[in-house]
């Protein structure tokens, strides 16, 4: 396991609007698009990653700054 990874993935979630998203409406079909780009993951810390409560990641993602988020097609 991993700490590193999993803040990364988190730091994902929250900064990046499409997967976010996608994890709000399928969670770890959205991990596992991760672990195919090459983020290595247990299957503890997939299962502990999908429990995230999706809203909260986006009222998080809502309280950053703009300037650090990647937009989804179709925003602002």
């Amino acid at each position: 396991m991993s700490q590193r990874n999993v803040e990364q993935v988190i730091g994902r979630i929250v900064t990046d609007e499409g997967l976010r998203r996608r994890f709000e409406k399928k969670p770890l079909e959205a991990l596992f698009e991760i672990v195919a780009s090459g983020v290595e993951l247990s299957t503890l810390e997939l299962q502990a990653l999908a429990s995230i409560d999706p809203s909260l990641a986006a009222r998080f993602a809502d309280a950053l700054d703009p300037r650090i988020q990647k937009l989804g097609r179709g925003s602002h």
